[in-house]
């Protein structure tokens, strides 16, 4: 059995070993009290042997209460040899019950408690105390409770550093736990913008298609066949967002379609263009080499944008979308006039694609003022900053 096993035994069954202990320091005192050492010089009696029962007894206890037990055992050592007991080996008794207060409690306890052992010493001598025999047991008291303060802080030792692997683990599981959260935070937020965007220009698409069925048939087909094309993308964009949710494979989400970017801001105006709403385009500056991340923050910001737009203000709405590009980053601003209506601010249960804006450009160092405008209409003003750096 490995000493790992042992230490587990030990914690599992602590008042087991301490009695096994006990009766360990009871047969040694008894070996001793049979004269096969040499100790023992008189005959032996009944309370001699009683002596070497008793006198081991509290060391059951020496792990729960090792100061009382220290006290009880030097206690009964006195009373027996008052009481004209012979037992040569009744120190080791008290050197165990001593070890049991160092290693058990703080050193206040068992430096005191080791010089109460030296008074008792007395190798009954009648030529006048035996110092030689009188400095060993000294150095070996001194050797028993530097081993229990020993042990004791190792003891103390290896459990910081286990309750420090414990906490690092639940700290790793914890960030494991908030990483995949904001993964799906993350993927849910990008679902809600491709959803609520081509449901939007599907629902507006239908209804123009409804209403020129019967003037304008081929008309009609037109706008279907552009339904048809939405949806699909729309599809698209699900396959692989699901794929990151089941953990897709890298070539398998190689093979499926790339994250929208800066590129693809033509494309969206000209879907939602295609939807009725009269949109206009303007670019200041050239964009850096910010990374595809930066890209997608722009597009899903215009998009989520029209989005509303097309969704509160309706296809005769009229819309400006500007792009100004800076050095170090992008601002982007979507208007639009309602319709001739005036905006109001949403119900807190419909914000979710405004937080999935803020979120975007708080990623990114920057800030994002939604409202409506003097007037009718609603504004989104988007403030980016970027570096080479994708953000964390």
């Amino acid at each position: 059995m490995s000493p790992q096993d042992l230490r587990g035994v030990a914690r599992r069954h602590p008042r087991a070993v301490d009695a096994g202990i006990a009766g360990l320091v009871a047969l040694g005192c008894a070996l001793v009290l049979t004269g096969r050492t040499g100790a023992t010089l008189a005959p032996t009696d009944a309370l001699d042997w009683a002596s070497v029962v008793l006198l081991p007894v509290p060391l059951i206890w020496r792990r729960r209460a090792p100061v009382s037990v220290f006290a009880a055992t030097t206690g009964l050592f006195v009373v027996t040899q008052a009481m004209g007991a012979q037992s040569p080996a009744a120190l080791t008794v008290t050197l165990t019950a001593l070890h049991a207060v160092a290693r058990y409690r703080p050193a206040r306890f068992a430096w005191p408690a080791a010089v109460t052992v030296l008074p008792g010493f007395d190798n009954r001598i009648e030529d006048g105390p035996a110092w030689g025999a009188f400095a060993a047991v000294s150095a070996i008291t001194v050797a028993v409770v530097l081993i229990g303060v020993n042990q004791r802080t190792r003891s103390a030792y290896l459990a910081a550093l286990e309750d420090r692997a414990e906490r690092l683990e639940q700290d790793r599981d914890q960030r494991a736990r908030l990483a995949v959260a904001d993964e799906r935070a993350r993927v849910a937020r990008e679902m809600h913008d491709v959803v609520a965007h081509h449901l939007a220009v599907i629902v507006a698409l239908s209804d123009g298609a409804a209403a020129t069925t019967a003037v304008a048939p081929e008309r009609a087909a037109d706008v279907m066949g552009q339904v048809s094309a939405t949806g699909r993308q729309a599809l698209g964009e699900m396959r692989r967002l699901v794929g990151l949710l089941r953990g897709a494979s890298a070539p398998e989400a190689g093979a499926r379609a790339p994250q929208p970017g800066l590129d693809d801001i033509d494309a969206l105006v000209d879907r939602v263009r295609a939807a009725g709403v009269r949109v206009t385009l303007r670019r200041d500056g050239v964009p850096g080499d910010w990374g595809p991340g930066a890209g997608l923050a722009v597009y899903r910001i215009v998009q989520e944008a029209l989005t509303n737009t097309l969704k509160h203000a309706g296809p005769h709405a009229a819309a400006e979308v500007s792009l100004r590009y800076r050095a170090a980053g992008a601002d982007v601003t979507v208007l639009d006039d309602g319709a001739g209506r005036v905006a109001h601010r949403p119900e807190p249960t419909d914000r979710h694609g405004l937080a999935g804006m803020a979120e975007r450009a708080t990623a990114y160092g920057g800030r994002l003022r939604t409202g409506p405008r003097h007037g009718p209409g609603w504004q989104v003003h988007a403030t980016l900053t970027f570096d080479r750096t994708e953000p964390t």
